[in-house]
């Protein structure tokens, strides 16, 4: 009976991926492409900028996607739908009059004063995708998620086509039109911000038809129980992003040597970008686990199919931390090559970003108990060991004390939350046999790193023989104890 659910939320993950990893696979080609077209220090300035926007966007959804799908269970999916959408409807367009407000001395305090419209389109940006949250989340609930991934498909299309018109075939002239309008500093870095404020325009228009049954509701009573739920998602969000960005924004200030501050960044922000594939993966599970879990909740066998969700969602994972790290050289091809200098941060980020995944599956206890307090602790906890490190690392030894910061975070919060949560709603996990999944995949990146074989051909040979003989030995291991099971 568990292999049903488990295939739907396969099917249901390879659907979403369809609307994850297809529409950011081509949204990272634009990594190779802005690797190519601009300087170190201006993929800098996109990396930080960036950083910020995903720091307020979780300001500004404030845990109502978790809230959403935690109350559409317990009440008529069109009544929460229209309050919470209501509210962020208010909350965006506060957002949206402060920021057009302020921009300029925002600008200057972050050192881009002589760019500041690069910091009103941030906000604009932010405040769309804010507001397209939870319509998608509603396309997440009903189950729709062909038309949430051809949104998100469609979105990435025009991202990358309109930057390749402005960037590549009309430079000359995009040039002259954004200092025509923002005057002689502005650059074409300008236009990677407005095409992203039209692809989240163009994302907003595409979700109105599947809102036709909506209508403006604002109960406070029924959004007070709502709020305070999502409250403490919110921290743990904020604590998220902390951990996820916050080393793009410290590094201009901690790096010893200011005058390559934006290059190192533009550095440490391609390489970042390599692990793609694993914050992909995670991201398309997400989608797919969220409403997932909460639906197979009340089932009597639901602990012991979460146990299994995880032992799968581990394999995978680490099929991608190998696959990334045993073919890095066909990897590195992805970003140019002045940016090459800091791979060796690309096995760190993976396994970071891995442990965030099981983080992740773990959070299931405080999300089904209502004890979303107790994990703002975790992500609190997780922050603080965050920016202690990243303050105590960057100074000495670069982007690579970001990247383990990040390692040490993410082991952290793992841990805790898996001991915390065996209290409150103890599930059945393998810790055993994920532990040796884990263990057998490091010694195997660690051997093919020292058999660099000099004859390339060698060298794939033996690292694709072991890449296989850890996808057979899990494969093999997790059927003999399904087996056993039933």
């Amino acid at each position: 009976m568990a292999s049903n659910p488990l295939k739907s939320l396969a099917g249901q993950t390879m659907v979403y991926g369809m609307g994850t990893i297809v529409p950011r696979l081509l949204n990272y080609l634009l990594v190779p492409y802005y690797t190519r077209v601009f300087e170190q220090g201006v993929y800098g300035q996109i990396t930080e900028l960036f950083a910020y926007v995903a720091f307020l966007l979780v300001l500004l959804t404030y845990g109502m996607e978790t809230a959403f799908f935690r109350f559409a269970q317990k009440h008529e999916v069109n009544k929460v739908f229209n309050n919470i959408f209501s509210l962020i409807i208010v909350t965006t367009g506060i957002f949206i009059l402060l920021i057009s407000a302020s921009f300029g001395a925002l600008a200057g305090l972050i050192q881009y004063s002589g760019n500041s419209e690069y910091v009103l389109f941030i906000g604009l940006i932010v405040a769309l995708d804010a507001a397209t949250a939870v319509p998608f989340a509603l396309l997440r609930k009903q189950n729709m998620a062909r038309k949430f991934a051809i949104i998100k498909l469609v979105n990435v299309v025009a991202n990358v086509s309109l930057n390749l018109l402005f960037l590549t075939v009309f430079p000359a002239y995009s040039l002259q039109l954004a200092i025509d309008i923002f005057g002689p500093g502005s650059t074409l870095l300008v236009w990677v911000f407005i095409i992203n404020l039209v692809s989240s325009t163009l994302s907003l228009i595409m979700l109105l038809p599947r809102m036709k049954k909506y209508r403006w509701e604002l109960d406070l009573a029924f959004l007070k129980p709502i709020i305070l739920y999502a409250l403490p998602v919110l921290i743990v969000g904020i604590a998220g992003m902390v951990n996820e960005v916050i080393d793009k924004i410290l590094l201009k200030y901690l790096l010893p040597d200011s005058s390559t501050a934006m290059m190192q960044l533009g550095v440490y922000g391609a390489n970042y970008k390599l692990g793609v594939l694993m914050t992909l993966f995670i991201q398309m599970f997400r989608y797919a686990a969220e409403p997932f879990f909460f639906a197979q909740a009340d089932k009597a066998d639901s602990k012991i199919l979460f146990a299994r969700v995880m032992n799968y969602f581990v394999i995978f994972g680490l099929m991608i931390f190998l696959m990334v790290t045993l073919y890095l050289d066909v990897f590195k091809l992805l970003i140019g090559k002045s940016y090459r200098e800091g791979l060796t941060i690309v096995p760190i980020v993976l396994m970071a970003n891995l442990f965030y995944g099981i983080f992740f599956n773990l959070s299931i206890w405080y999300k089904l108990t209502d004890r979303t307090g107790d994990a703002a602790y975790v992500s609190i906890g997780g922050a603080v060991i965050t920016i202690i490190l990243n303050i105590i690392l960057i100074p000495f030894i670069g982007y690579l004390g970001a990247a383990w910061a990040h390692l040490a975070c993410y082991s952290f919060m793992m841990i805790v939350s898996y001991s915390w949560g065996n209290k409150v709603y103890p599930i059945p996990y393998q810790v055993g046999r994920i532990g040796g999944y884990v263990v057998v995949s490091l010694l195997i990146y660690f051997i093919a790193y020292e058999l660099t074989a000099a004859n390339l051909w060698l060298r794939y040979t033996v690292n694709s023989a072991l890449f296989l003989l850890f996808i057979g030995s899990a494969f093999f291991i997790e059927k003999k104890y399904q087996l056993k099971a039933s």
